[in-house]
């Protein structure tokens, strides 16, 4: 009887100890399918087919659902740098949002509304920089440039937004080392481009 009942808590144990097994290895399975679905989503709003900069999207905190905002985060960063994001850089990164197709109420929108409350860390906009630099590196040329030049550009506005007469003209010595460490990121990756990071007035 006491072997019978030892046998049959052992089979128990056994049992219970497979089923924990089976249900963790069909987790991770699980787990595994939702992230490569993600990073194709993720592949199919970047252009970007490498496994490499896609898990390092993701470490960054980035999804297909938010990816949209990479171009964006060069410009609260620098929104930043003076120590806050007033109204008109606000209103500018918005504008730069719309145009890249990111929709109020969003995950997108809410990220980026809530990137604009709290900084978040230099890793994280180092981070990015670096992507958004190989990513348009291995764009065709013209695209490459396009969009690098609207980077650029809105990039000076934002530098430029929050100081000098009415708002404008006046970029601070913060505001000008970001601008020019992301200017020259871009450079670094595929040469020269306009407009060059402007000197303070």
């Amino acid at each position: 009887m006491t072997d019978e009942l030892f046998g049959d808590r052992r089979k128990a144990l056994e049992d219970q100890y497979f089923h924990q097994r089976e249900r963790e290895i069909r987790e991770k399975l699980q787990r595994r399918h939702a992230e490569e679905e993600s990073r194709k989503r993720m592949a199919e709003r970047t252009g970007v087919a490498d496994d490499e900069i896609l898990r390092d999207l993701e470490t960054l905190g980035y999804s297909a659902e938010t990816v949209m905002l990479l171009h964006l985060v060069p410009l609260v960063e620098l929104a930043w740098a003076a120590g806050g994001v007033d109204d008109r850089e606000r209103a500018l990164i918005l504008e730069a949002a719309r145009s890249r197709g990111i929709e109020e109420g969003s995950a997108a929108d809410r990220q980026l509304t809530a990137m604009m409350k709290s900084r978040p860390s230099n890793e994280f906009f180092e981070g990015t920089l670096r992507a958004v630099a190989t990513i348009l590196h291995a764009r065709p040329a013209d695209e490459r440039d396009a969009s690098t030049r609207d980077l650029l550009s809105y990039s000076t506005a934002i530098a430029s937004a929050s100081g000098g007469i009415l708002g404008f003209g006046k970029i601070s010595h913060e505001e000008r080392a970001v601008l020019t460490r992301i200017t020259n990121e871009l450079q670094r990756t595929h040469g020269p481009m306009t407009p060059k990071a402007p000197s303070a007035d």
